[in-house]
């Protein structure tokens, strides 16, 4: 009996973290799926919440617990590869309105499933990046 109500006790916690992750990261951040390369043809996607930070994009899977970002992609090295619509059995996961953009960064290809207000965002975020060579001020190095 006192193992029964350990078990109930350690699925109810596992249940909250669970919960209590999805709820954080869906109250901030924009939704996207992201797959990485190569993969066969529509395969691989995963649904999540990407944000935003000064030198990174990081993508966090809804179906994962592990805290920290199942993706982290640098600012910097970052480069948008390609464009292209959904086809095939891709349709069945997102809608046509969808824009895919095939992204490498690090020696790493990904490809990022964007609605039109997430992908304008993205598209703001690599465009203003500083020049590689820029560094930014502190009033240590003044």
């Amino acid at each position: 009996m006192i193992l029964l109500i350990i078990l109930l006790v350690l699925l109810a916690a596992f249940t909250a973290v669970f919960l209590i992750r999805i709820v954080e990261l869906r109250s901030g951040g924009t939704s996207a799926v992201v797959r990485v390369l190569p993969s066969p043809k529509s395969e691989g996607w995963r649904h999540g919440v990407i944000r935003y930070r000064d030198e990174s994009l990081d993508f966090y899977r809804l179906s994962r617990l592990i805290p920290g970002p199942s993706v982290r992609l640098n600012r910097q090295t970052a480069e948008i590869e390609s464009r292209r619509r959904p086809d095939g059995g891709e349709l069945d996961l997102m809608d046509s309105s969808v824009t895919i953009v095939g992204v490498q960064a690090g020696g790493t290809h990904y490809e990022f499933g964007f609605e039109r207000g997430a992908l304008t965002a993205f598209l703001a975020w690599i465009e203003s990046r500083p020049p590689r060579r820029a560094r930014r001020r502190s009033r240590w190095n003044l």
